[in-house]
């Protein structure tokens, strides 16, 4: 009986029950790629990253066909934007990440580990981040402005900026890890941590490259998380919606990275697509919390936020691909 009551009981506005399902959701599909698709630690290739990537995606769309089905048509499309919304700023993390494992020659076979883990930290780092932006929206409604303030400045300074990549030799974050903790300069297969007795180091534990890689990739994502989370705030303020649309976004990121990686020069002017995503989506938050308080008479609808969206994504990746039509796709 007190299980019954606990499950029926409310948590953010939603049936624990229902949290559950989503957990035991999420943690069946990392079970399925950590037992299944790495048992044997093969590489992963483009074919395949696309097949598993449509995988992700049809699962992330059947959550959101039942979130219609339990919520209503109006939650759904505030899920299904969020959910496009934080695929699409994710792109711009697939570069980011490309660049870590190329810089540091991590093999493409180890890659997937690391993502794996990468995602794995992402998940409950997004979890932390947004209860707490939850919590500001909902105490402090004109938080909402300086989400949208943000943005703008976001989106404004990568319309402006060059094209060219800090070397990761000379970024702050990888010059302090290396100087401060003990990393070998060999790979010992797909281990993070080896005992340095057993491969001719010095004794103690040494961390390898792949952990260095693993904690770049997740700087990395929250450094985009700053970005993401505070859009889809402009979209939704349901916590659950904000979540898991979240979490069904980045869970394909992995699969996906694998058949980008390897057009990642295709894709240059994709950026200015984000970067007008970003400066969209500023204003849009801002008119949100001016709306609630009644200065402007509208706000821009959810299904409108979809569609351009939609629009500028295309375009960006439409564009990209045709101006480097004569590009050789990389191997």
């Amino acid at each position: 009986m007190q299980l019954i009551e606990a499950l029926s009981g409310v948590f953010l506005g939603y049936p624990v029950w229902v949290w559950l399902m989503f957990i035991a959701g999420v943690l069946a599909l990392l079970a399925f790629d950590l037992g299944v698709l790495q048992r044997d630690g093969k590489e992963i290739g483009v074919k395949q990253s696309l097949k598993l990537s449509a995988f992700y995606i049809a699962i992330g769309l059947a959550f959101g066909v039942w979130v219609w089905w339990y919520r209503g048509a109006d939650a759904s499309l505030q899920y299904f934007t969020g959910y496009l919304l934080e695929k699409s700023l994710s792109l711009d993390n697939v570069f980011v990440i490309s660049l870590i494992f190329s810089s540091m020659a991590i093999p493409r076979a180890y890659q997937h580990r690391v993502l794996f883990w990468g995602i794995l930290g992402a998940i409950v780092m997004r979890a932390l981040m947004i209860g707490l932006g939850s919590a500001l929206v909902m105490e402090f409604q004109w938080i909402l402005l300086v989400f949208g303030a943000f943005l703008l400045a976001a989106g404004l300074k990568m319309l402006v900026s060059d094209d060219e990549q800090t070397p990761l030799a000379e970024q702050g974050l990888y010059r302090w890890l290396s100087s401060h903790f003990r990393f070998s300069k060999d790979l010992y297969g797909n281990q993070f941590l080896v005992r340095g007795e057993k491969h001719g180091l010095a004794a103690g534990w040494w961390a390898t490259p792949l952990l260095l890689a693993l904690i770049l990739v997740e700087s990395a994502d929250l450094v985009f998380a700053v970005d993401s989370i505070p859009a889809i705030f402009a979209v939704t303020q349901d916590p659950f919606l904000v979540y898991t649309s979240n979490i069904f976004a980045i869970l394909g990121l992995r699969a996906l990275y694998f058949a980008l990686a390897a057009m990642v020069h295709r894709f240059h002017y994709l950026k200015y697509a984000l970067a007008l995503i970003l400066v969209f989506i500023g204003v849009k938050v801002g008119l949100v919390y001016l709306h609630d308080i009644g200065w402007v008479a509208f706000k821009i609808p959810t299904l409108l936020s979809l569609l351009v969206t939609v629009g500028m994504l295309a375009g960006g990746i439409g564009y990209s691909l045709y101006r480097t039509r004569d590009d050789r796709v990389a191997d």
